[in-house]
């Protein structure tokens, strides 16, 4: 088969509403020289009162399908990373597959947390050189905002709302023989270290109630200091086996797109890499870490900004809660 997978196109939005360090710093007990030096982030977006994640979705897969030149009619299957989801059930997918009116497409949601997007490009990738489908959404969305414990200063300063998306497409054009594409993805996991980053109440293990809801369990929590020492070294791994996957080096990549979570440890993740700043494409500062949407969020960014190009070698990276993690390397 001389079919490959392809981004056709991508899109995203961010809400209206901006939450800044001057902001928090009226809510808690922080500053804005603390936040900006230990996350490199000035502002987050929060969504309004009556946005869903699946809201999300729908207005950055029409940018998205605009720029892939597709109808919502040629989407076979939609791919939704979050952790956030409008309801425990329908999945979002299936939300957006009703706001969008596209019947019949195959729907999934992925709970693979900040590398919720990474995870559903790998599967896209699958489902279209299978000869499965043609044509993919592939999105990667959060409300953070409604799990945030805005008691906590650690972690509140760090999460904004977003959404990203990407059209995967199989290439027509004899894209395998000139290699473009999708040209490798990794993912992987250690479900051992998920107590390190999780919401340990409101599933079906510890149910909700209302004697439990002071714990604040329901929201998030992080150890910060174990997730970075992790995030760093299995990104940094995951990026090399794609890379080896892929047959490329770290000379061939022109840009590298990092999941947006704290600028120390994208910093750490370059140095490990070995790899030159001036292409580390970087928008922490303004959206803070919007986990499954973050790298999305920064390809579509970096696209229409005109600093990733045809021709251009892309490699991106993610690590999230569960523990998950993965890379791809794509070739516009």
């Amino acid at each position: 088969m001389n079919h490959r997978a392809i981004i056709s196109g991508t899109g995203h939005y961010t809400p209206e509403h901006v939450l800044t360090n001057a902001d928090l710093e009226r809510m808690i007990d922080t500053s804005d020289e603390w936040i900006v030096t230990r996350t490199g982030i000035h502002e987050r977006r929060i969504r309004s009162k009556d946005e869903a994640t699946s809201d999300f979705i729908v207005a950055a897969a029409r940018c998205a399908l605009e720029q892939a030149g597709k109808t919502t009619a040629e989407i076979d299957a939609i791919i939704v990373g979050t952790v956030t989801p409008d309801y425990k059930l329908p999945s979002t997918a299936s939300v957006v597959q009703r706001k969008l009116d596209i019947p019949k497409a195959a729907i999934v949601d992925i709970a693979a947390a900040c590398a919720g997007f990474i995870y559903g490009l790998a599967m896209g990738q699958s489902f279209v050189e299978s000869g499965m489908y043609r044509n993919v959404l592939v999105a990667g969305a959060e409300t953070l905002s409604s799990i945030t414990n805005y008691q906590d200063r650690n972690t509140c300063v760090l999460f904004g709302d977003g959404c990203g998306c990407a059209v995967v497409t199989r290439g027509e054009n004899g894209e395998k023989e000139n290699g473009t594409g999708i040209l490798a993805a990794h993912i992987s996991g250690d479900g051992r270290l998920g107590d390190l980053l999780n919401m340990p109440i409101g599933g079906s293990k510890v149910p909700l109630t209302p004697e439990n809801y002071e714990q604040r369990g329901h929201l998030l929590h992080m150890d910060g200091r174990e997730v970075f020492k992790y995030a760093v070294r299995e990104m940094a791994d995951s990026c090399v086996q794609a890379m080896e996957k892929a047959g490329v080096g770290i000379e061939d990549i022109d840009m590298i797109i990092p999941h947006q979570a704290n600028i120390r440890i994208i910093e750490a993740l370059v140095k490990k890499l070995k790899a030159n700043r001036d292409k580390v494409f970087i928008n922490i500062q303004n959206y803070g870490n919007t986990s499954a949407a973050s790298v999305p969020i920064a390809l579509d960014e970096a696209r229409r900004a005109g600093k990733v190009t045809k021709g251009m070698t892309v490699l991106m990276t993610a690590f999230g809660g569960g523990f998950t993690w993965g890379s791809a390397v794509v070739r516009f």
